[in-house]
């Protein structure tokens, strides 16, 4: 199941029906999995901890050091979570001091030359698309969906079950249940169709559109509009993950798409 060609340093621990192809480095301090695949070429770095069954493709370089001035060399990890699917080329940096590490949920897929940074959360069953990158400190929901060639800046939170349009910069928080697109990146409506295809019902996902509607059609400021949302709509959890969200939001969230923004007025 291990290709002769490839190097395991001694103290790396692997678990049973672990398969490597030739040319792959394992550093120290790396824990894999029963029934993982890596393929060829493939470095999996000092402070990695791979889970079951995933699936990292060549070329892929897991636990780099974060690049990051303030990193002075202090312990650090990249967790990958079960079921999770790295293709060509992806990295994912370490942590530093301030989370620590860096993870990757469980039933994720992460396409081709996308790039995690370092203290990277991104939740369960989330799908990245190829040439996205990710800065520092980004949290992203379970569920969400980035398209491709997405670029997130650092500190910026996405939603639970969001969806970002392909080519997006994404400089303020995307809250949960949307999708986002248009140059600047702005609301686009609830995220419906996604929702329904995790078994959201009618009921539900009418809650969620009438909770945006107060934040971004009646012409309240954001504070406004959490205050009302708080008294005037019954609660559900839908409710309070979206009012929490705004109230902790350390960039601000996106905002409705008007006419003249931008120049860029076709659909997402």
């Amino acid at each position: 199941m291990i290709h002769p060609h490839t190097y395991i340093h001694p103290n790396a621990r692997l678990a049973t029906n672990v398969k490597i192809d030739p040319f792959t480095v394992i550093h120290q301090d790396v824990e894999i999995g029963d029934g993982t695949w890596i393929g060829s070429n493939v470095t999996i770095m000092e402070g990695a901890r791979i889970g079951k069954n995933c699936r990292i493709f060549p070329g892929a370089v897991i636990a780099a050091i974060p690049q990051d001035l303030k990193f002075h060399g202090e312990y650090s990890t990249v967790f990958i979570g079960d079921n999770t699917t790295i293709r060509e080329f992806v990295t994912v940096n370490r942590g530093t001091a301030d989370r620590e590490k860096t993870v990757i949920g469980k039933n994720c897929l992460i396409m081709a030359y996308s790039h995690f940074a370092h203290d990277c959360m991104v939740g369960d069953n989330c799908i990245v698309s190829n040439n996205t990158q990710v800065a520092g400190h980004v949290t992203i929901g379970e569920w969400a969906i980035l398209a491709g060639m997405c670029a997130v800046h650092q500190f910026v939170k996405i939603g639970s079950h969001s969806f970002v349009a392909g080519g997006s910069l994404v400089s303020k928080d995307v809250p949960p249940y949307i999708k986002a697109g248009r140059t600047p990146l702005s609301y686009a409506g609830v995220n419906s169709v996604g929702l329904k295809r995790r078994g959201f019902s009618v009921e539900r996902i009418n809650h969620i559109l009438d909770i945006y509607r107060v934040v971004f059609n009646k012409g309240m400021n954001t504070s406004q509009a959490v205050e009302y949302i708080e008294e005037e709509m019954p609660a559900t959890d839908e409710r309070d993950e979206i009012v929490t969200f705004i109230r902790e939001s350390g960039r601000g969230i996106i905002k409705r798409f008007t006419k003249g923004s931008s120049d860029d007025d076709l659909p997402i």
